[in-house]
Order: C-alpha cells, then sequence, then structure tokens
C-alpha cells in the first residue's frame, strides 16, 4: 500500500461513545450522563470538519492525528498558512504581529514597470511578516523559528 500524510484544520470537543440498552451507539459530550447511565462507554473526541461533517474519533486516533493550534511546529504552521491562516510565535515581541502567505506577488521598482506582473520571475507566493512597521515582504524563518514548538494561529 502506499503512505499517507494529511493535514486538516477541524474543530473538536472531548466526546464519549456509548452504547444505549437498543444496542446502537450514541455520541455524548457529558461525561456524568456517560459513565452514570451507560455500561459501555468509549473515550473520544467529536470531531467538526470544515464543510460541517461531523463524526466521533476515537482518543488514540486523535492524539495521533490531531494537536491543538496553539503549539504548532514550523510544519503545521506552514500548513496553516497555505490553507489561508495566520501564523505567529508566542514567543514574540511585539502585539499584532504575524506571518501571512502572500499571492500575486510583484513589484515595480524605481523605472516604473511592473516585474513578475505574470508570475513568471520569481513564483507567485511569498511570506509576508506583519509587524508593527508594516510589511515586509519576503520573510524568512530562522533555525529557532524552524524547530520551534510554540507557532500558533492569530485571528
Amino acid at each position: 500500500m502506499k503512505q499517507y500524510i494529511g493535514t486538516k484544520l477541524i474543530e473538536a470537543e472531548p466526546a464519549y461513545r456509548v452504547r444505549n440498552p437498543g444496542g446502537d451507539y450514541q455520541i455524548t459530550t457529558d461525561a456524568r450522563e456517560a459513565f452514570t447511565n451507560f455500561a459501555e462507554v468509549e473515550d473520544g473526541y467529536r470531531v467538526r470538519y470544515p464543510d460541517g461533517y461531523e463524526s466521533w474519533s476515537p482518543l488514540e486516533a486523535f492524539q495521533e492525528a490531531y494537536r491543538p493550534t496553539e503549539h504548532m511546529n514550523f510544519g503545521l504552521a506552514i500548513e496553516a498558512a497555505r490553507k489561508g491562516k495566520r501564523i505567529a510565535r508566542k514567543g514574540w515581541n511585539g502585539k499584532g504581529q504575524y506571518v501571512e502567505l502572500a499571492s500575486a506577488i510583484s513589484y515595480t521598482p524605481p523605472g516604473g514597470e511592473t516585474v513578475n506582473a505574470n508570475h513568471e520571475a520569481i513564483g507567485n507566493h511569498a511570506f509576508a511578516f506583519v509587524g508593527t512597521s508594516g510589511v515586509q515582504m519576503g520573510w524568512l524563518a530562522s533555525q529557532a523559528d524552524m524547530l520551534a514548538d510554540d507557532w500558533t494561529i492569530v485571528e
């Protein structure tokens, strides 16, 4: 079989899968209800996908596949940026600082002719650092940034 890896942004909350007296499974987020009223209880998460679809995931499978977005490594932060999210490190000084993926990159030098208007010379995407003094195009991560696990999504 071919090997796969997946990255998607979801919403989730702890939940329990219980078997009711009729033998059917149901999902509840109420721990008291689960452990008081049902003999068979499995820990897990109720998951909502971007298209609105909801499902239940067993605890171990969920923990292996997902991490909270406030403690991401650089690779996951890059994936979030590719999905249109703004990202930042928790340790950065200054409020309102973040990185986002900019598209349709072009510029106009002093001569006045727009360079890369058709996105042939330097590509179509670059990271932009947005800080207190404006936007810096072509932001580059440091070694510390790349090895950090404190990346977060900025709303």
